[in-house]
């Protein structure tokens, strides 16, 4: 997170980014079956040995997807785990692909917006060091 992780969270602005976006969003939660077949277009998700947590769907329901639900009501805690997601596990490439229609990068993408109006940015310093 930026050196701003101290600051309350304006839960009214990221109300009004959800709310700009309700319509999308709802319906694409509704719509994903969870069928995984998103899985096979992500590179990540092949490249980190196909591990859940990089499937397109598991990352659009995790972070744009618990935004919503608990309607903006989140802390910085819960900003930590949506930041993870949207800013390493994804690079918004647009190859996944959603068999009923979801346009995940976009669900990815509205979830950055929400991210950096918190000033929620993934900081490299954060990655592991490579051993010398």
């Amino acid at each position: 997170m930026s050196s701003n992780d101290q600051a309350p969270i304006n839960q009214d602005e990221v109300r009004r980014i959800l709310d700009q976006h309700k319509d999308k969003t709802k319906t694409a939660l509704r719509v994903c079956a969870h069928c995984s077949l998103c899985a096979d277009s992500c590179f990540l998700y092949h490249v980190h040995d196909k591990d859940p947590r990089y499937m397109p769907s598991h990352k659009f329901i995790n972070s744009l997807g618990k935004l919503y639900k608990k309607k903006g009501k989140i802390d910085r805690a819960g900003f930590k785990e949506i930041e993870e997601i949207v800013w390493r596990r994804c690079v918004l490439c647009t190859r996944c692909y959603c068999p009923l229609g979801i346009d995940i990068p976009e669900m990815i993408a509205i979830a950055r917006d929400i991210c950096r109006s918190q000033e929620v940015f993934f900081q490299w310093s954060e990655l592991e060091q490579p051993a010398e």
